[in-house]
């Protein structure tokens, strides 16, 4: 069952989280991790969003994804994460 990994952000140090990005990103080819999306918010049709930024990343099951995530090679970013973004983390899994 196909899993994603979506993160919405409010950036507070734009340098810091565009380092934090680009070493999330070299962590996820060893789990199957692929990047769907990687944007800013433009607009707000309904409901309320107080983030920046999301980032959608798929991944083949929820095991792959929770593997990645507290693989020692993310645990290690997450400080420069935490510095970087206020960060709400949420997982979504396709139904078979």
């Amino acid at each position: 069952m196909t899993a994603f990994f979506v993160a919405t952000a409010t950036v507070s140090d734009p340098q810091k989280f565009q380092e934090y990005a680009q070493k999330a990103g070299e962590t996820l080819a060893p789990h199957q991790g692929e990047l769907v999306l990687r944007g800013k918010k433009d607009d707000v049709l309904a409901g309320q969003a107080d983030h920046q930024t999301v980032g959608i990343i798929k991944f083949p099951n929820q095991d792959a994804l929770k593997a990645w995530f507290n693989s020692d090679a993310y645990q290690a970013i997450i400080p420069l994460r935490n510095e970087a973004a206020d960060m709400t983390i949420v997982t979504y899994s396709v139904p078979t």
